[in-house]
């Protein structure tokens, strides 16, 4: 009865949406009672949808994912645990295995097979969660046999590359991509990036080979050497994937692509720089499901907290997010704004690009063939009934004015700023061109942040800490503590570090500041308020963070000066 009422209920939400008529469904139905085959392929045998719409439907009417294995990467890991046999067998395919939550994706036309699924578990051991998401059964039966056909670990397919020739014009083609091996070195390289958490992949030719170098944890690591002549492929595969013009290479060149990998959709932005010994490329991964971070989950003093989510109830005024380059600025922007968003608040934002699309937020890119700038963007964003404006950067006098007229007029804005600390805010927005007048009363708060590696869990050692370490810390010689040191091992990589966190300072503005601000109060004197007001600086958060046992102290003083604190 259940599995009718699915039938019924996925034939009837195709009539609503105007996907099939009443009569198509009706001779569906009949065919369907005649021959036995599932309503789904029924309606793609006579032609009246396309796979793609069935499968879509199907996931939303279930409530689960689908998934277009056209864009998918196969995965080489996931694909090893499960033999050709068992998938062809269950009519399933394993998409994806991240190895730290032990989760596996897999692709099924039938989310309500429990026996093949059960299995699958039980042939993985019973340790491994599974996650199912819906594909289309002909898409399914494809891909099997290309997953399975062909090589796909890395070194696999550079000694499949070494004994042919590279066919430059089907790396341009949209057929059958896997007979191609170019195209799977190109899936495997990003697979690999994405699995080892990098940020940015890059490709650099030398005079005689090709240099490939991850970014992890904000750190360059060289990945591999591979000879110059692979270059000429791979660069020309980039291209086309990301919608660059292959036949330029003496020009800088952008580009964006989508891939799934993981399980899970990924953007990259390309960029292309000629060098003397070609094009250098370099991808920035824009992996959404780990950037956008709850703020309950970033790691924050329960009192740093509550001081930020008070600061937030504010209805109007300016919250800036401040640090260097590469200080996870945007992350901490979003996890405020997706704290913020629902259904109730109008959120516009103007960012250079947009990089992380999010459900009710009207996102928006400073671009010059949009002919928008940021000024001219929120003069153009305040017409569109705003509650809250993300303004990506403040560069300018003429963007820092409308953000503060913004405000001024009862929006709440929040932007990002180049300066080293929270205080180094209001000496900037003067050299920009903002009046003490204005700053003072249209200033929320300030948050300055860094990121800092966290120690690998599994093979940190504990250390002993000098005289210096002492006082750098804030503890007395005599009291108990301990410290730990990176060692390395095979989870990390070797490099004693996994993963990053922030290290964060927050300067709230009360009546008290607000009156120092007007006045143009040496730095100093607003310090000495802030801190009376109980502020804890970077240095104070890098310490905690060290006591805590997730940092080492050569990795806080990397992106924070401490030797401030020796003399206090």
């Amino acid at each position: 009865m259940a599995e009718q009422r699915r039938k019924l209920r996925l034939g009837e939400l195709m009539v609503q949406q105007g996907l099939i008529s009443q009569d198509q469904l009706r001779i569906a139905l009949i065919e369907h009672h005649q021959n036995n085959i599932p309503l789904g392929r029924q309606l793609v045998r006579l032609g009246f949808v396309s796979e793609t719409m069935v499968r879509d439907m199907l996931a939303h009417t279930i409530g689960q994912e689908s998934v277009d294995l056209a864009n998918v990467v196969a995965d080489a890991d996931a694909l090893a645990m499960v033999p050709e046999d068992f998938a062809r067998r269950y009519h399933l395919l394993p998409v994806a295995y991240e190895d730290t939550s032990k989760t596996m994706t897999v692709a099924m036309a039938d989310m309500f097979n429990v026996v093949a699924l059960d299995q699958l578990r039980a042939m993985l051991g019973g340790q491994i969660q599974l996650k199912p998401v819906l594909a289309g059964e002909a898409q399914l039966e494809e891909y099997i046999d290309q997953f399975y056909g062909y090589e796909l670990s890395v070194d696999g397919i550079l000694r499949e590359i070494e004994t042919g020739e590279i066919d430059y014009q089907s790396l341009t083609a949209e057929g059958d991509e896997y007979t191609q091996p170019v195209v799977r070195l190109v899936g495997a390289l990003l697979m690999d990036a994405v699995k080892r958490g990098a940020s940015d992949i890059h490709f650099e030719p030398e005079h005689a080979f090709l240099r490939i170098r991850y970014r992890i944890d904000g750190v360059l690591q060289q990945i591999r050497s591979l000879h110059k002549s692979y270059w000429p492929g791979v660069a020309v595969r980039l291209k086309v994937v990301s919608g660059m013009d292959i036949a330029e290479t003496r020009a800088p060149q952008d580009g964006r692509l989508n891939m799934n990998l993981c399980g899970r959709p990924i953007d990259f932005r390309v960029s292309t720089h000629p060098t003397i010994h070609g094009e250098n490329i370099v991808l920035r991964i824009l992996d959404r499901e780990k950037s956008i971070i709850p703020l309950e989950r970033m790691g924050l003093r329960s009192s740093t907290l509550d001081q930020l989510k008070l600061m937030m109830t504010r209805p109007e005024g300016i919250l800036v997010v401040t640090g260097p380059t590469g200080s996870g600025k945007t992350t901490t922007l979003y996890s405020l704004l997706s704290y913020k968003n629902s259904e109730a608040v109008n959120i516009m934002t103007l960012e250079d690009p947009v990089e992380y699309p999010v459900t009710l937020m009207r996102q928006t890119s400073v671009a010059e063939v949009n002919k928008v700038d940021f000024a001219n963007g929120i003069r153009s964003i305040m017409r569109q009934d705003p509650d809250i404006i993300l303004v990506g950067e403040v560069r300018d006098e003429d963007t820092a004015t409308m953000a503060f007229r913004a405000a001024m007029t009862g929006h709440q804005v929040f932007t990002t700023l180049h300066t080293n600390s929270a205080l180094g805010t209001f000496p900037r927005l003067l050299d920009i061109g903002i009046s003490p007048d204005i700053m003072a009363g249209n200033i929320i708060g300030v948050v300055a942040q860094r990121l800092v590696r966290v120690l690998c869990p599994h093979c940190k050692e504990p250390a002993k800490p000098t005289v210096e370490e002492r006082t750098v810390l804030g503890v007395k010689r005599n009291e108990a503590i301990q410290i730990f040191k990176p060692k390395g091992c095979k989870r990390c990589s070797q490099t004693g570090y996994r993963g990053r966190m922030a290290i964060i300072e927050l300067l709230r503005i009360d009546s008290d500041m607000d009156a120092l601000i007007a006045r143009r109060a040496p730095l100093d004197e607003l310090r000495k308020l802030a801190l009376a007001k109980g502020f804890t600086t970077l240095a104070d958060d890098g310490a905690r963070r060290i006591l805590e046992g997730y940092t080492s102290i050569e990795e806080v003083m990397r992106v924070i000066d401490l030797t401030a604190r020796l003399s206090q």
